[in-house]
């Protein structure tokens, strides 16, 4: 799993949220008291910090095992939320096969091309 797998993810869910903060949804952009306005700066909330923890990825490899275990955890866990955000709309031409992966399959899908070039 690497960072851009989180940006490619954050970034088709902030396509298809952002034009629904639009005027023509009636919820004035997004930031009124209405429901539809919290629902939708809830769900923009929940993407943005799922999609922070894309940080800890660049200190995981000087982490010491313990701590790697806890930020595997962490990612694997986040992904998961940014993946089931995104598999709502998996029928749009912009969805990518990866946002339907598990983290670890990720994992497996980048350590296979190194696994036939050694070969």
């Amino acid at each position: 799993m690497d960072v851009q797998h989180f940006e490619r993810i954050t970034a088709f869910i902030e396509a298809r949220l952002t034009p629904l903060f639009g005027e023509a949804t009636g919820s004035e952009h997004g930031f009124a008291m209405d429901d539809t306005s919290r629902a939708l700066r809830a769900l923009r909330n929940a993407v943005l910090e799922a999609s922070a923890v894309k940080g800890l990825l660049e200190k995981r490899a000087e982490a010491e095992p313990a701590l790697r275990r806890v930020i595997d955890q962490s990612v694997e866990h986040h992904w998961d939320v940014l993946r089931g955000i995104a598999r709502q709309w998996e029928d749009h031409t912009d969805f990518l096969r990866e946002f339907k992966r598990h983290a670890w399959e990720l994992d497996e899908v980048l350590a296979a091309p190194a696994a036939t070039t050694e070969g």
